[in-house]
């Protein structure tokens, strides 16, 4: 870790560091489709957040610290603002999860509310506008609560960590 990061998610994201299977941001953004959809424990250092994943606890929890790092850290926002495309990218390619429930909805809501968190609402926002337009461009029929998840990271604007009031972040 280089001595300005304030943490291995601040170095991750800025370009220094490695995630905890070893790999760089560069190398995890090069992953094919498939890749991303079978390898589990990359989405919480592409999207970090002040809570405690439940699928994957050993990952980093981000810190006050290092939200404000990275929100100072240009090379962290650009890096950031690469892995929302690569994951839009990702959902604009697949089909598989366009289905009442998947894993990758509680995927697109840890990056709603990281973005959020991390570059602002507007970032979130502009995710959020692109999943909902492939979501009801293929017709698909997403479970109310999974999107309600979606919405309220989008309302929640960063504060709160973006889920409903009584529900735990994934």
């Amino acid at each position: 870790m280089p001595p300005e990061a304030a943490g291995p998610i601040h170095a991750y994201l800025s370009g220094h560091g490695q995630d905890g299977a070893g790999r760089s941001l560069d190398s995890v953004l090069a992953l094919s489709d498939r890749q991303l959809e079978h390898i589990h424990d990359y989405i919480q250092w592409l999207f970090p957040l002040p809570t405690r994943s439940m699928a994957q606890p050993h990952s980093p929890v981000l810190t006050d610290g290092e939200i404000e790092a990275i929100r100072a850290d240009p090379a962290a926002l650009a890096n950031l603002a690469r892995a929302a495309e690569r994951m839009l990218a990702f959902y604009r390619q697949t089909d598989d999860w366009l289905v009442p429930s998947d894993h990758n909805h509680l995927r697109i809501s840890r990056i709603l509310q990281s973005l959020a968190i991390l570059s602002g609402p507007e970032a979130a926002r502009r995710f959020y506008t692109a999943i909902i337009a492939r979501v009801e461009a293929s017709g698909a029929r997403i479970a109310p609560g999974n999107r309600r998840y979606w919405d309220a990271a989008v309302q929640a604007g960063g504060a709160g960590g973006g889920k409903p009031p009584g529900e735990r972040a994934t």
